[in-house]
């Protein structure tokens, strides 16, 4: 691990960052660590889209990342509504 630092947020934020923590039994830090190496970056996205084009035999055109990110819209749109 790097050297601390600080981040700015809300009391709300905070306060929920303790708790999803407090529920994992680990820190705020770590959390926001392991948060922070799941989300992938626009780069790492479209590198990873264009692996899975190519193991599919796909070519990878703009057409096709568009197609992909129009369906990850579509699939985010429909998270946390009831089944």
């Amino acid at each position: 691990m790097g050297k601390p630092t600080s981040i700015k947020t809300s009391e709300e934020v905070r306060d929920r960052l303790r708790l999803l923590a407090e529920e994992r039994g680990t820190t705020i830090t770590d959390l926001i660590e392991e948060l922070a190496s799941k989300e992938l970056t626009a780069g790492e996205r479209e590198q990873r889209a264009a692996e899975a084009a190519r193991e599919l035999g796909v070519e990878f055109t703009e057409q096709v990342m568009r197609a992909g990110q129009d369906a990850w819209a579509r699939v985010r749109a429909h998270q946390g509504r009831a089944a």
